[in-house]
């Protein structure tokens, strides 16, 4: 993959970083409860920004049945601020790979109005009622020009792969709207936390890939290529679990006891309900609507195939300290398992500190960036 233009990697870190922080700050927002601190979207109480004074709260009282918290409304604002940045960035980054395709720049701009169009009519802007039809159309149309563009374009420019994660950054947005208006559902929840890490593990690829001089040349590189794989996949499911977990409110299911759960080794589990996907909408999922026996039950399965990640991760790592070229990365991808192993424990016995939760999400991306930055440079000698 060439780089569109020669400052065009620089941007792609500048995103990747960014993405890092929102990942970053949403799970400080997630798991500090303040989720449904703005009961709107994309605005807050109706303001761009969030009430802080007076006058501002009494009306935003008035007019919204939950009760204005100054201290997480402006968490939960600031985060989709940065997001939105971050939508600018890759935005800019489309553009940038697009401008050499015929009608390139053309159609990402199409798109983008499209989408941006949408907001508006979602909201209902002066004597305009909101029409939600009209603006579920108008997001799809969009969605579906940089589709249609993706599948045309080759990636020799990134130009392909530019509009893939536009695309991803687009729908992003809208996970991040339903979180909000159906209640923090614990599956668009998870989605929305999925969705955050593959667009920083696209932007990490497209980053590494459009870097002068980033491959990595060892002769074990198909073989340990295979084991990166299954090492991506392994992540994935465990990030879902980690997020059905925190979804859920299931963090402290077992109290602080480790590695036994309440006092024993398997204590009573309900797996029916555990994993329910879909429970209709309406509900106020804030602070959870499951038995203690089914969050149990997801706690478990987490705790479980956390052995599994971390056996096989703890294989790779030793594997790349024999390697010549890779110890390096190696010794990276070892600390940084040690270290969520070690927060995912502290996160239990400690009763869930907050700095700890928020830490043990950034492990998760940092384990992801190192992965998928292996994934990308691998390569055998010629």
């Amino acid at each position: 993959m060439n780089s569109p233009s020669r400052h065009y990697h620089r941007l792609a870190w500048a995103a990747v970083l960014l993405a890092l922080t929102v990942i970053v700050f949403g799970g400080f927002v997630r798991l500090s409860n303040a989720g449904l601190s703005c009961p709107d979207w994309p605005t807050c109480y109706g303001k761009a920004t969030w009430p802080t004074q007076d006058h501002e709260i009494h009306a935003a009282n008035e007019s919204f049945e939950r009760a204005v918290e100054v201290g997480k409304a402006w968490r939960e604002q600031f985060h989709r601020h940065i997001a939105a940045l971050l939508g600018l960035m890759v935005f800019a980054l489309a553009l940038l790979a697009a401008r050499k395709r015929k009608g390139g720049v053309a159609s990402v701009v199409a798109a983008a109005a499209l989408v941006g169009l949408s907001i508006p009519i979602y909201m209902g802007s002066g004597s305009l009622e909101p029409n939600h039809e009209l603006s579920v159309a108008l997001w799809l149309a969009g969605e579906l020009v940089l589709l249609v563009q993706a599948l045309r374009w080759s990636n020799v420019d990134a130009s392909r792969f530019s509009a893939v994660i536009l695309m991803v950054i687009v729908f992003q947005a809208v996970l991040g709207m339903w979180t909000v208006i159906w209640l923090v559902k614990p599956v668009i929840v998870m989605a929305h936390l999925l969705g955050g890490l593959l667009t920083f593990s696209l932007l990490v690829w497209l980053a590494w890939k459009t870097t002068p001089s980033a491959a990595l040349v060892v002769a074990e590189a198909p073989k340990l290529r295979r084991l990166l794989w299954i090492s991506l996949g392994l992540l994935v499911v465990q990030i879902a679990l980690g997020g059905w977990t925190s979804a859920n409110y299931a963090a402290l299911a077992c109290g602080t006891d480790y590695p036994t759960c309440l006092g024993q080794w398997w204590p009573e589990q309900d797996y029916g309900e555990a994993f329910v996907l879909w429970r209709g909408i309406g509900v106020d999922y804030e602070g959870g609507v499951l038995d203690g026996p089914a969050r149990v039950a997801i706690q478990m399965v987490h705790r479980l195939f956390a052995l599994l990640v971390a056996g096989h991760l703890l294989f790779v790592g030793i594997r790349m300290l024999r390697t010549p070229g890779l110890v390096f990365w190696g010794s990276v991808l070892l600390v940084l398992l040690a270290t969520q192993v070690t927060l995912g424990i502290s996160n239990i016995v400690a009763g869930l500190p907050l700095w700890v939760a928020v830490a043990h999400n950034a492990g998760a991306a940092l384990l992801l960036f190192t992965v998928v930055g292996l994934l990308a440079r691998l390569r055998a000698p010629e």
